[in-house]
């Protein structure tokens, strides 16, 4: 949605329907025929009563012929009914749908750094509640607005023909509106747009706690945590209260008010009529009222969709945020890649991350050949994830360049690049589905003997064929059915089903136990073979087979060598090693 304006909410609301407004002008047609027996209804009643009151000057057909028109404008609702939704319905979900796929486009072209500014919980917030918001907003402003002033309009029309002398009661309710919206705008705004807010924060602390539970129970904290979701329920509903108040004080105002000026209207026009003055009849005096009535309840219509109308041009304000952002990944007119050698070079690459001092990387250089394995070793700060996540191109360098086969890394399509690239991490990420579609989520078509060799070679095969489904077993939410080892495996076996050519392990077998990691370490053998290849491993032991170990000190390559040279060495490498090798049990 290139003409996403959040600062011009109503351009930008119209923009979304630019193909659609077709159908919102049937929607709005068909409305304004199933709505007709409300303007019609005063009218036909005030004839009624005429004819009745007056049988010498009027007829029995008058009365057949106005009950008959009363009759059809009541029936005709039905049809007339059913296609206003169905042309609204059609319009908004149309909406709905191309405003969340632009959300997920643009989600998937934004920065990395983008979300680590952000929660999960919010941007969900703005994928369904906001979107939700924005639906809610089209129905009202081209299906209740347009009835209401069109009732306003007939109203006063009618009125100015028939007791023009009444004209006055009916149009003093149009400035009283505008008056009431004009100083309602602003604080509705404010305290809305702090409704969200809060409802955003709320939003996220709720993924994060159901996320917490296992830790929550395991430290016995349940009560603290009640606590904690007490304190944020409390500021959503102060929020909401604000909300409630000022909307109770501004209808209830306006109630008192439009309903006075109704009494003086019905009182004034029965006077007419009893004194017989203006030309005011009995059935005027219906007719007066029952108009007065709908131009009374339109206004007051307009005051109470007003939040929901402030709620709606907020959410365009928050969805815009997501849309309008330009922390996006640039990858259109890039150098796309269809082979990779695995060559990294690292020419003075610094980075520092957005508002802090201390570079996290300071003139990394290093030269990287096809193949070849490197480790990354250092104490906790020194830069072994800032330089995986430079590798990947999840952010890039303050100073300095990273080539890959002789090719500037920024001005490569990432996208392209990443297709050669697998990732086994410690927190292993699995979705809720079977087996089979994790190992292929991402992957290109596969034959069958590839498939079964990626689980053999990752030792997965074995408690694969042990589950009840076999690949077609569901594995839960994050893989919460399967054991920390077995999840690691499909991991790998993840990574040999994309046959990569660059492979990062980052700390990939620190949380397991030292049977499991036995069999892992096996299989990244098999995963890292002929394979450029980027090991962050805190367990040292692991590390023996790395054609070179690059220790890593707040930022700076501080020694680089094979395993036995930094043991030797005397250097950090050593002492870190000797560290480990006096924790391990005697």
């Amino acid at each position: 949605m290139t003409n996403y304006q959040s600062n011009r909410p109503l351009k930008t609301l119209f923009h979304f329907y630019h193909q659609d407004f077709g159908q919102l002008g049937l929607s709005l047609f068909f409305y304004l025929i199933k709505h007709s027996p409300e303007w019609l209804r005063p009218l036909v009643i005030a004839n009624v009563i005429d004819i009745i009151s007056s049988p010498s000057t009027h007829s029995l057909q008058e009365l057949w012929f106005n009950g008959a028109l009363l009759s059809f404008t009541v029936v005709q609702n039905i049809p007339t009914h059913y296609w206003h939704i169905r042309f609204m319905s059609l319009a908004t979900r149309k909406m709905e749908w191309s405003l969340r796929r632009a959300l997920v486009e643009r989600l998937q072209e934004l920065s990395i750094s983008f979300y680590h500014g952000n929660s999960t919980g919010a941007l969900q917030a703005k994928l369904l509640k906001d979107v939700e918001a924005i639906q809610t907003l089209t129905s009202q402003l081209f299906q209740l607005l347009p009835s209401t002033i069109l009732t306003i309009v007939i109203a006063l029309c009618v009125t100015a023909i028939r007791a023009p002398a009444f004209l006055l009661f009916f149009a003093a309710t149009v400035p009283l509106a505008v008056v009431f919206v004009y100083f309602l705008k602003a604080p509705l705004r404010q305290r809305n747009q702090k409704l969200r807010r809060e409802g955003e924060a709320l939003s996220a602390y709720l993924v994060e706690m159901l996320k917490l539970i296992p830790i929550t129970r395991a430290h016995g904290a349940e009560q603290v945590e009640i606590e904690r979701t007490k304190q944020k329920l409390t500021q959503v509903k102060t929020a909401a209260l604000e909300v409630d108040s000022i909307n109770a004080i501004a209808n209830s105002s306006a109630w008192v008010t439009l309903r006075l000026f109704s009494s003086f209207c019905l009182i004034g026009a029965a006077f007419c009529a009893y004194k017989g003055q203006w030309g005011i009849t009995v059935g005027s005096v219906i007719l007066l009222t029952g108009y007065f009535d709908s131009l009374t309840n339109s206004v007051i219509q307009i005051l109470n969709v007003l939040p929901q109308l402030s709620k709606g041009f907020d959410a365009i304000q928050s969805v815009g945020e997501i849309l309008e952002c330009q922390e996006i990944e640039r990858n259109k007119h890039k150098l796309k890649l269809k082979n990779v050698e695995g060559i990294f070079s690292f020419q003075g690459v610094s980075f520092t991350y957005p508002g802090t001092d201390r570079p996290a990387l300071k003139n990394i250089c290093l030269e990287v050949q096809p193949g070849e394995i490197i480790a990354l070793v250092g104490p906790s700060g020194a830069g072994k994830s800032t330089l995986l996540n430079l590798i990947i191109g999840f952010i890039q360098p303050t100073i300095g360049q990273i080539f890959l086969d002789n090719k500037d890394l920024s001005k490569i399509d990432l996208r392209s690049y990443r297709r050669f690239l697998s990732i086994v991490s410690q927190e292993t990420i699995l979705f809720q589905g079977t087996i089979k579609e994790n190992l292929l989520y991402g992957t290109k078509e596969v034959s069958e003997a590839v498939f079964w060799q990626s689980l053999k070679d990752a030792h997965a095969l074995e408690f694969i064929e042990q589950l009840p489904q076999g690949i077609q077993t569901l594995i839960g939410e994050n893989g919460v059915k399967l054991s920390g080892g077995q999840r690691q495996r499909l991991s790998i076996a993840r990574a040999l089903l994309r046959q990569p050519r660059i492979l990062l392990l980052d700390e990939a077998t620190s949380s397991l136990d030292s049977e499991a990691e036995f069999l892992i370490q096996e299989a990244l053998e098999r995963l890292m073979s002929q394979r450029t290849t980027f090991v962050v491993a805190h367990r040292l032991s692991t590390i023996r087979q790395a054609n070179r170990i690059i220790v890593l000190d707040k930022g700076k390559i501080v020694e680089i060598g094979n395993y036995s040279q930094l043991v030797n060495q005397g250097g950090l490498f050593s002492r870190l090693h000797r560290f480990q090798k006096d924790l391990l049990p005697t």
